[in-house]
């Protein structure tokens, strides 16, 4: 065989005809040359030196590709076996297409390398794809005479390399870089190419799997796996299931580790390390066995030894032990359950719920319910909000039908006493204190958004600066109160008196905040948002707007306290100090206009209220007026004397208005109800110039009897008394012409007057249709009080 071998390799070491052309070339060319220099004949001789010239050409060409050759490939003509056979790697000789041509000892024996072979046969038990690996190096050695790469095999690597050795020759070299280890390598890798090529299997891979694999689909059934994927595969001791652990190892390589996978029924370590929500794997006694990302980061815990689920968890309303031994006898399991953190700096709830694991521990699975109870108790503190402003808007009505009477008949006696009489100041105490009361219901009312509005254009510089006298009078001469304003304010739209009312209970709870006095800082500023404000569970849309803040250097409110200013009746100050209806009766008047209110505040250093309106669009300081003139200026001078139709089912109020409207000079025709007034007007020969009718009453409400009546009587005026908010009773008397609105309790002055100038629109509206029968009367309510 070694002869076989060597024999090939000696016809391309020794071929000296074809190597000695290039001088034979050179000797008839130089012949040539001397035969046409001896020639006599011309054309002989011209014929003899063309030749000369080419075959010395074609020699000089032969020749210097001879030396080429010769640098590039000495081993074309050495021996072959004295060069190769010592080699301690596998090297074999090869013709272009792969062919063995030689190969020494160590190829023979690790190879299995036989003339004649195939070296891509050779290598298919130590690569998995040689041939593409072979072909570029072929390739590269074409181009630059040499290549070699290194490819990884697990816990190994082999290089092969390649090098030119002769025309059609290339010398082959497998050189081991890292001797695989005998028996186990420990864990299981592959090396996994594109389109799911296995390029390397390690020793222990090949225990493993008791097999060369040449593609993951053989495994698997597909060409790419999941990382932490379990999958059943075929083992040397049959079929197993294998966790997949995938560790990215460059462009179009991937190793994997073929790891034992966990029981059924229970977690890969990766997937319960890597889920987005929080687990906990508990014993029986309570004791943390396992944490995953979530959970430890939920929990604050760095490191869960030693660890129990009861120390960290409170709120169940027995010992958290108990809980979990229920739940391990299978009792309430899967049933989620509100814990508090008891170890957390802020308040914080968990969501829990306890299922049981396949080897009798449980599985916690928690959720952070904080942000959820939070909603929940604001749902509920809405909720109760919603509900005493019900009761305020409910309660108002009777409760000022009371003091309409207690104060009316106290202005009637008022009327027969003077100062200085014995019961005068007891009078006047009555009267003070039935309007205290009236101002408390209207606190209820702010509170609940139900209060009558005088909407108008208001410039709070203006305001402002009008309050300032009664604003300083408050904060005493120990706090100094400063006033800052925005040049170009604009207007802004509300009622003026309740602005007033809300600058005042801020600032007076800012003096109280400063026993030992301060400054109080009121100031107005433009705000444009161009993209929404979120803040506080309320969002203020893009605009312009008007900001006033009210900041003060008191001691600050306690953040547990900071979401309960605002609640009806919550109140920091002693009993008699204070009814807690401030800041709610402040809310509700901001909220009534359309603005939002903000607050911000720390202990020891103070607190900061900031108001926010719509700013009026177009409207400059200069044209904030009144959006409606009064009644008065509209109805001319006042009227006394005339037939008013006084219906009202209350009867204190009824007698009140009645002796009163007759002391100021009118007739009064008295009814209890709407039925009652519907069969006095059924008489044609009754006169009647006005009509004072009580909104709501039993049977046929106000508006109701007052439209009936109107069918025969349409030019008579009408007053509307209530103790509801105008805004509540506009849908139902909005439509109506020549109608105003007296609102519940009033005093005798102020009926009178609201009397006069319904009368006097009344007998106005009457003087125009004689002069003009196709006019009518302006529609909408009038806010008579």
């Amino acid at each position: 065989m070694m002869e076989a071998e060597l024999s090939f390799a000696g016809r391309e070491a020794g071929r000296p005809t074809r190597h000695a052309l290039w001088a034979l070339a050179l000797v008839f060319g130089i012949l040539c040359f001397v035969l046409s220099a001896v020639t006599p004949g011309s054309a002989i001789s011209v014929a003899l030196i063309g030749a000369g010239a080419v075959f010395t050409g074609a020699g000089a060409v032969l020749g210097v590709r001879k030396t080429a050759r010769g640098r590039t490939t000495p081993l074309a003509s050495a021996d072959v076996a004295s060069v190769l056979d010592g080699d301690p790697f596998p090297s074999v000789l090869c013709s272009d297409d792969l062919v063995v041509r030689y190969a020494n000892p160590a190829a023979r024996r690790d190879l299995c390398a036989d003339p004649g072979g195939s070296l891509v046969d050779c290598l298919r038990e130590r690569l998995a794809h040689p041939a593409a690996l072979l072909q570029r190096l072929s390739d590269s050695t074409a181009k630059t005479g040499s290549a070699a790469e290194d490819v990884v095999l697990g816990d190994s690597a082999v290089r092969v390399a390649a090098r030119a050795a002769g025309p059609g020759l290339t010398l082959w070299r497998i050189e081991e870089v890292v001797a695989a280890p005998s028996g186990d390598a420990g864990v299981a890798a592959l090396s996994v190419g594109r389109r799911g090529a296995i390029l390397a299997m390690n020793g222990s891979a090949r225990v493993l799997l008791g097999r060369r694999v040449r593609a993951l689909s053989d495994l698997v059934g597909r060409d790419t796996v999941d990382n932490g994927a379990v999958h059943e595969i075929a083992t040397a001791d049959g079929r197993q299931r294998i966790e997949f652990r995938c560790l990215s190892a460059g462009p179009g390589r991937t190793e994997i580790a073929l790891l034992p996978a966990p029981e059924a029924g229970t977690m890969p370590s990766t997937v319960f390390e890597t889920l987005p929500i929080a687990l906990v794997t508990v014993a029986r006694d309570g004791a943390i066995l396992a944490a995953n990302r979530e959970a430890r980061s939920l929990l604050a815990l760095d490191c869960h030894e030693g660890a129990r689920l009861g120390t960290l968890l409170e709120g169940l309303g027995r010992p958290i032990a108990e809980w979990i031994a229920d739940a391990a006898e299978g009792r309430g399991l899967n049933r989620p359950e509100f814990l508090r953190l008891s170890r957390a700096h802020r308040e914080t709830f968990l969501q829990v719920a306890l299922t049981r694991t396949s080897g009798g521990d449980l599985l916690a699975v928690m959720t952070d319910a904080t942000e959820l109870k939070t909603l929940e108790a604001q749902f509920v503190q809405s909720q109760k909000m919603q509900a005493i402003g019900q009761l305020a808007g409910g309660v108002a009505h009777d409760f000022n039908n009371l003091l309409t009477a207690i104060s009316g008949h106290c202005d009637l006696l008022l009327l027969r006493h003077f100062r200085g009489d014995p019961a005068y100041d007891d009078l006047l105490q009555i009267n003070q204190n039935a309007n205290r009361a009236a101002a408390l219901v209207g606190q209820l009312l702010a509170f609940s958004r139900k209060q009558s509005m005088k909407p108008e254009l208001l410039d709070l510089r203006e305001t402002l600066s009008d309050l300032t006298h009664l604003l300083n009078r408050l904060v005493g001469e120990r706090i100094s109160l400063e006033l800052r304003h925005e040049p170009a304010l604009p207007a802004i739209r509300g009622d003026q008196r309740q602005l007033e009312q809300v600058m005042m209970n801020l600032v007076v709870n800012a003096r109280d905040a400063m026993p030992d006095g301060g400054r109080i800082l009121v100031e107005t500023e433009r705000l444009t948002l161009d993209s929404p404000l979120k803040r506080d569970r309320a969002e203020v849309e893009p605009g312009d707007y008007v900001v006033v803040k009210v900041t003060d250097t008191g001691t600050g409110i306690a953040p547990d306290k900071v979401r309960k200013v605002f609640e009806p009746f919550y109140t920091t100050k002693r009993s008699g100090e204070g009814t807690g209806l401030g800041l709610s009766t402040v809310y509700g008047i901001v909220k009534q206009t359309g603005g939002f209110i903000f607050l911000d505040s720390e202990l020891g250093v103070g607190t900061t209220f900031r108001l926010i309106f719509p700013a009026q669009s177009g409207v400059t300081n200069a044209a904030a007026v009144p959006a409606r003139p009064a009644a008065r200026a509209q109805a001319g001078p006042p009227v006394t004397g005339g037939v008013v139709l006084l219906v009202e089912d209350e009867s204190p109020v009824r007698a009140f208005a009645a002796r009163g409207l007759r002391l100021k000079g009118f007739t009064v025709l008295e009814a209890e109800n709407g039925e009652c007034a519907l069969e006095m007007l059924d008489d044609p020969g009754l006169e009647i110039d006005l009509i004072v009718s009580d909104m709501i009453m039993p049977g046929r409400d106000g508006p109701t009897w007052v439209r009936e009546a109107r069918k025969a009587r349409p030019d008579v005026g009408v007053i509307f008394m209530s103790g509801y908010a105008t805004d509540a009773l506009g849908a139902s008397a909005g439509d109506m012409s020549n109608v105003s609105f007296l609102q519940k309790p009033f005093s005798l002055n102020k009926l009178a007057e609201v009397v006069q100038d319904g009368l006097a629109e009344a007998s106005a509206l009457r003087t125009t249709k004689s002069e003009d029968p196709d006019a009518d009367g302006a529609s909408g309510i009038r806010t008579g009080g």
